[in-house]
């Protein structure tokens, strides 16, 4: 398939822009060994409008205006395929609370939470979701601002710490367990997925996040490694080859 010229978005003036830097130049040399004609692009250095040169964007932003609708409205309007979800889907799944929301709307069981504000009873909340307590800022990504709360008496300062990266503070009664990701893409009409299961450390450290290792669900195995209650809903996926 020929793809034209295509524009890789990374850097970006997020608090996680090395990230992004270093996943970027990663997707380049990867897209460039396959012979594809890819270019970078930082919207943090070049101009937007540049973007009008390129048949295709491949997103490798990270957090705020990469992954929360921004660059995805950019390119829409100028008629550029890109990768990755839409503007409401990425806008929805950046806010938590907003997320949080959706799923209680559709029936989904949610931790209990709370929103945090400068005036918030704090004691109050730490009596009434026990701990431990994660606290983050709403429109985040990665582990930014997170902090864990695990004496009584020191929300008001992970409260703080969150603050400082957006004015939505999130307080959430912290459920620990497994972590599991599962990238689903439709291909052809179906659904083909690759299950990732990370072993339950429950750290909010952010060099962790993006390169913590985790373990592929083994497509011989189908879905056994995820939780119960996904089994039957992914079971009827399809794994791909190797």
């Amino acid at each position: 398939m020929e793809f034209g010229k295509v524009a890789v978005l990374f850097g970006g003036t997020s608090a996680e822009r090395e990230v992004s830097l270093n996943s970027g130049s990663r997707v380049l040399a990867a897209l460039r060994r396959q012979g594809v004609n890819a270019h970078p692009f930082d919207p943090a250095e070049m101009p937007l409008d540049a973007l009008r040169a390129f048949d295709r964007a491949f997103i490798a932003l990270h957090g705020r205006h990469g992954e929360d609708g921004t660059i995805q409205g950019v390119l829409e309007l100028m008629q550029i395929p890109f990768t990755g979800s839409g503007v409401m889907a990425s806008a929805l799944g950046m806010d938590k609370w907003r997320t949080k929301l959706l799923w209680q709307a559709a029936g989904l069981p949610v931790p209990a939470y709370a929103l945090l504000t400068a005036d918030s009873d704090f004691a109050e909340v730490e009596e009434a979701l026990g701990l431990p307590i994660f606290v983050k800022p709403a429109c985040e990504g990665s582990s930014i601002g997170i902090s864990k709360v695990k004496r009584r008496g020191d929300l008001a300062a992970a409260y703080a710490e969150a603050a400082q990266h957006d004015p939505l503070v999130l307080a959430e009664q912290g459920i620990l367990g497994g972590e599991y990701t599962v990238g689903i893409i439709e291909q052809g009409g179906q659904l083909r997925l690759r299950g990732q299961v990370q072993p339950g450390r429950h750290s909010v450290s952010l060099p962790l996040r993006p390169a913590g290792r985790a373990r592929g669900a083994d497509p011989e195995a189908g879905t056994g490694g995820l939780p119960r209650p996904w089994r039957s809903w992914l079971g009827a996926c399809r794994f791909p080859d190797g």
